[in-house]
């Protein structure tokens, strides 16, 4: 697109770096969002992004991580930190980074209102063509950023192709509020999906059923094998017939914002190796740490394991046989 242009320093580096890998565990796709926070404690201003959220998360775990995002070169300190962490980055400058404005009214963190003062713009095939990867997930903003042509490209490039419906439901309005909106091309992107993630809004403006369990089944119906469904308390996975529950148990609640990327990724990248009701569990033990503070995870996976030693472990209901995920969809 025109004014725009891959940055040759970091995608330079993020070659280098990863060298020696040909195909990466966990590529995750989305564009980086600068997050202005509005609360009853006040206005913060946060770096955002489900790509970002989600790296963090799924870093904590032995896996070789990349990411595909679009920023403006002002907010590169984001590729810095990720590189800090091992993740190899390919990104697009931008003229301008997507700017979110999300607030939240009450008490209740699942009702907020969120609003678009700039994008990135969407992403093109040619951002994915030197990926391979055993999993991908797609993290968009909203509507647009990711085309049905990007979805296709993706898919062909890896086993596993995870999507998060908040970027296909949500869309722009004049005015630059997002908004649920009817998503023409469900079935045909969900077609195509391996695993979808949704929180308790989400579920319902798409399949009209309140009930978890009933939203579950009807979306599993056009075409995911797996759902991740997220809310206020914790987590919700439909795999294989079963359900599996994990709740979220922070010990103070202040990072909302970024819950359920952190909670997709984390589940997905232990599903790679691990049964469904494990990777819940350990999704619902990291999602939590996060939601003690603003912004990605920055714990250790050594607290993570305690708290799973802890509060954690026999928190999943169901089980399921020790088996990793079934690859390629």
């Amino acid at each position: 697109m025109k004014g725009e242009k891959r940055e040759p320093l970091f995608l330079s580096e993020a070659l280098h770096v990863a060298s020696s890998v040909d195909r990466y565990d966990l590529t995750l796709i989305g564009s980086y969002t600068c997050d202005t926070i509005v609360t009853a404690d006040g206005t913060r201003v946060v770096d955002g992004g489900g790509f970002n959220y989600g790296a963090h998360a799924a870093v904590l775990l032995p896996l070789q991580v990349a990411v595909v995002t679009r920023l403006a070169r002002e907010d590169f300190r984001v590729v810095e930190s990720l590189r800090r962490l091992g993740v190899a980055v390919f990104a697009t400058a931008t003229p301008a980074s997507t700017h979110l404005r999300l607030v939240y009214p009450t008490a209740d963190v699942d009702q907020r209102t969120i609003s678009v003062t700039s994008s990135a713009g969407c992403f093109t095939t040619a951002e994915i063509e030197p990926l391979q990867s055993r999993a991908f997930l797609i993290n968009a903003s909203m509507r647009g950023e990711v085309t049905l042509e990007v979805i296709e490209a993706v898919r062909g490039k890896g086993d596993l192709l995870g999507l998060d419906a908040q970027g296909f439901v949500r869309v722009r309005r004049p005015d630059g509020t997002l908004a649920y909106e009817e998503w023409p091309e469900k079935q045909e992107v969900l077609s195509r999906v391996g695993v979808l993630k949704a929180d308790a809004v989400e579920a319902e403006m798409l399949t009209g059923e309140k009930d978890l369990r009933a939203a579950a089944r009807v979306l599993t119906g056009w075409g995911p094998r797996e759902l991740v469904l997220t809310h206020k308390d914790g987590l919700l996975v439909f795999s294989e017939g079963k359900f599996y529950e994990a709740p979220f148990r922070p010990r103070h609640l202040r990072g909302r914002s970024g819950r359920g990327d952190t909670c997709f990724a984390s589940y997905v990248a232990r599903r790679l190796d691990a049964p469904a009701g494990e990777a819940a569990r350990w999704a619902a033990a990291v999602t939590s740490l996060k939601l003690e503070a603003e912004g990605p995870i920055t714990r250790r996976r050594e607290e993570v394991e305690k708290l799973l030693r802890g509060e954690f472990q026999e928190t999943a209901v169901g089980r399921s046989e020790v088996r990793s995920w079934p690859l390629k969809d």
